[in-house]
């Protein structure tokens, strides 16, 4: 069962942040599609599953942003 859920992160401002999120984003187990928006500031994730929030949030981390939880 695939799941898409849209995330609230804080700190995005430009292109550049977009593809940071993206790119660790996407080196998640199972991720199929990741669409980060700084305007927004949110990243909507595709994958095979639902994801494990803990691995997203330390992958939102990563790139040097903070994942605020699921969009309202």
């Amino acid at each position: 069962m695939s799941s898409t859920v849209t995330y609230t992160v804080s700190g995005m401002s430009c292109g550049h942040c977009e593809k940071s999120v993206s790119s660790e984003v996407s080196g998640l187990p199972g991720v199929t599609e990741v669409a980060a928006d700084a305007k927004a500031g949110t990243v909507t994730v595709s994958s095979e599953q639902p994801l494990d929030e803990a691995a997203l949030r330390a992958a939102v981390d990563e790139a040097g942003f903070e994942l605020v939880g699921p969009a309202a």
